[in-house]
């Protein structure tokens, strides 16, 4: 039995699905278990996928319709609708008696033990006494409600998904292609999909009302609660998603909306990045470098240019015994160290209970950490990173500016206000950008360079170009070869090189590393993560592959 039909059957949804598309397309959809990036060549995808039973995606266009996203999922007729809401009235009227939940599990395992309470499974699993399409059983006459196998399963993954879930929303969260979920007012939810870009969802709210209470429910849970006093908030969802509700109509014309960045545990690889063409392994490895050596850089770019997604990469070449220190607004960054103290700004409260960055900041000069990482740098706690680096504490961050030069600008002006002459402690910016090429949206770290300093009789900082993206050939040429300030004049003379361009053979040592790993398809974050520690501890014996 193949794949496909074997999910059919565990899934009789599924089935009903694709029985019902191929009599109105006359066309069979594919199964695949994984998407890959070159689908993306695919002018009309055809393609169903599994995200988690009972939840498959189907990313369907033809000749006469966009490329879409269908989610398939459990659905309710009229009368399991009607038992589902006296079950739902049921599983409440019982819930304060039980012990509060601890944790979601907890709180998965009580909606089951409810359920299995308010049932009972039989062949029928009819309703008696209806009239006019309206029940008149009353909850004091009825302590069970009878439904079917089929309908406890649709009831159970509904429950779940109202209750623990994110309703609606629960199989594009549950969609590990995709990147960004936007809803504007009720129309029908767009997606940014890590292969298709961005497509249309057949997942909708009925109404205003619908999403009104979605909204108010979502940011009470995440600890944001919305109103018209206070429409636009930030936060984060249980999973670690970033979350931006527009809550009213006043703000938001065509009704509230919300945006969606999803967030994964687990950081993508380095290697991945590589192998996807965002960055060369030399880039690569002259991260390296710069982070086993202590130098702080900035990832700069704009908005969904992919500058968190290339710092928590990088994070892994920062030696596995540091201490590191986060500072962030929304918990994004997830170095992969064992010392490490995360910092969360807290908004909510009176005004002086608040954490802000700044203080987070401040905070972290007086830990001592190795590297301090800040998520994203927006405004006066600029000037305490720079103040930071200034007394020896390197510094990560990432910061909205699509050049060197408009950082420097934003940087130097207000309200962030720091000194010109203080840019030189800052020493490495990698320039990340959305690219649009060949009719596809790309990710490219675009440029690399080194700040040298603020030199009068040069008219301000002097920056040194070592990487740069070829856009017609889609490669990164090294420019910094035999050439780089900060491999030279700070690495190696802090190394103690004899011969400073030495430097260069570690790097490219460190870049056929790297490549071998591509080679070889080690993609997993953790084992790239083992491999680049093995190096640290025993350096190439600890290398599980020949250099």
């Amino acid at each position: 039995m193949g794949k496909f039909e074997d999910a059919m059957n565990r899934n009789p949804h599924l089935k009903a699905y694709v029985n019902s598309f191929v009599r109105r397309y006359g066309r069979v959809p594919g199964f695949e278990e994984r998407l890959s990036r070159d689908m993306a060549e695919i002018e009309h995808p055809n393609i169903i996928y599994p995200v988690g039973d009972p939840i498959f995606i189907h990313i369907y266009g033809d000749v006469k319709r966009e490329k879409r996203c269908i989610v398939i999922e459990p659905s309710l007729n009229e009368l399991e609708e009607k038992k589902y809401k006296l079950i739902l009235s049921l599983i409440l009227n019982k819930a304060p008696h039980e012990p509060v939940p601890k944790d979601e599990s907890e709180l998965k395992d009580l909606i089951t033990k409810l359920l299995m309470e308010s049932i009972s499974i039989g062949p029928g699993g009819t309703l008696p006494e209806e009239e006019g399409g309206r029940l008149k059983i009353r909850l004091k006459k009825i302590s069970q409600v009878p439904v079917t196998e089929e309908e406890f399963d649709k009831i159970h993954y509904i429950l779940q998904r109202d209750i623990v879930g994110s309703g609606v929303l629960e199989p594009l969260m549950r969609d590990p292609y995709i990147e960004d979920i936007h809803s504007l007012g009720t129309m029908n939810i767009h997606i940014v999909h890590k292969v298709f870009g961005m497509i249309e969802t057949t997942v909708r709210f009925k109404n205003e009302e619908e999403l009104d209470r979605y909204l108010k429910n979502l940011g009470e849970r995440i600890g944001r609660p919305v109103s018209d006093a206070r429409p636009i908030v930030d936060g984060t969802m249980p999973d670690g998603s970033r979350i931006n509700i527009v809550y009213s109509n006043d703000v938001s014309g065509k009704g509230p909306s919300f945006t969606i960045r999803k967030f994964s545990d687990v950081p993508i690889a380095i290697t991945q990045l590589i192998k996807w063409g965002s960055i060369s392994a030399e880039i690569a490895a002259y991260a390296w470098l710069c982070l086993e050596n202590g130098m702080s850089a900035f990832v700069c770019g704009e908005t969904a240019s992919g500058k968190t997604t290339l710092l928590n990469a990088l994070l892994s070449f920062i030696h596995p015994k540091s201490k590191i220190l986060t500072a962030e607004d929304t918990p994004e960054v997830r170095p992969p160290h064992k010392v490490w103290q995360q910092l969360i700004t807290r908004e909510s409260g009176p005004p002086e209970s608040r954490v802000e960055m700044f203080d987070l900041l401040r905070a972290a000069l007086r830990s001592r950490p190795n590297y301090i990482i800040v998520g994203e740098i927006r405004g006066r706690e600029g000037a305490v990173a720079f103040q930071a680096m200034q007394t020896g504490h390197p510094v990560l961050a990432t910061f909205h500016a699509s050049s060197v030069r408009k950082m420097i600008q934003r940087f130097t002006g207000d309200p962030i206000n720091v000194p010109v002459t203080f840019i030189d402690n800052l020493n490495v910016v990698f320039i990340q950008q959305a690219v649009y090429r060949k009719g596809k949206f790309l990710r490219r770290c675009t440029s690399v360079e080194e700040i040298e300093g603020y030199f009068e009789e040069a008219g301000g900082v002097v920056t040194r170009a070592v990487f740069q993206w070829d856009s017609i050939d889609d490669v990164h040429i090294f420019r910094g070869m035999n050439n780089s300030y900060i491999l030279e004049n700070k690495i190696a003379e802090r190394a103690g090189y004899e011969d400073k361009r030495e430097i260069y053979d570690d790097l490219l040592l460190r870049a056929k590393i790297l490549d071998e790993m591509v080679n070889r398809e080690i993609f997993d974050y953790n084992q790239v993560n083992k491999i680049i520690r093995d190096f640290y501890d025993r350096g190439l014996e600890g290398i599980p592959f020949p250099i």
